[in-house]
């Protein structure tokens, strides 16, 4: 039996065109500035990027460019742990919708899934703010 895990559509609005909103947020020396839980010393390390956290150094990996809004990434935590994190930019009228999908961990309690989906909902707000001035 294939078991499913629990999961979190997390969108934004955005009044601005996909490709600016692609090209923004798929840049990595970006995330600083709207992603807060990732936003401390991003570097290029090989073919991956890594961020520096309050846990430790996490590293991150991302679909290749793409015509598609595609924003895909693998997050790899300092215990190993890999998180995948389906990301889409989609054109809404003259703007963009951006959709993150949150799959609930393993062990991870409710408590811990509402306060990461509370911090990525806030991470997609700053990016809306930033991309709205």
């Amino acid at each position: 039996m294939i078991k499913f895990r629990e999961v979190r559509y997390l969108t934004v609005s955005i009044e601005r065109e996909p490709e600016a909103v692609y090209a923004f947020a798929s840049n990595p020396e970006n995330l600083p500035l709207w992603a807060a839980g990732l936003g401390q010393g991003v570097k290029r390390a090989g073919e991956h990027w890594e961020v520096k956290t309050g846990d430790g150094t996490v590293g991150l990996r991302f679909t290749p460019q793409n015509a598609y809004g595609v924003l895909d990434h693998t997050v790899m935590l300092p215990d190993g742990t890999e998180v995948y994190v389906p990301m889409r930019v989609m054109a809404n009228g003259m703007g963009s919708e951006v959709t993150l999908v949150l799959f609930r961990q393993p062990e991870m309690d409710d408590n811990e899934f509402d306060r990461d989906a509370g911090l990525m909902q806030k991470d997609l707000s700053a990016l809306k703010a930033l991309l709205e001035r």
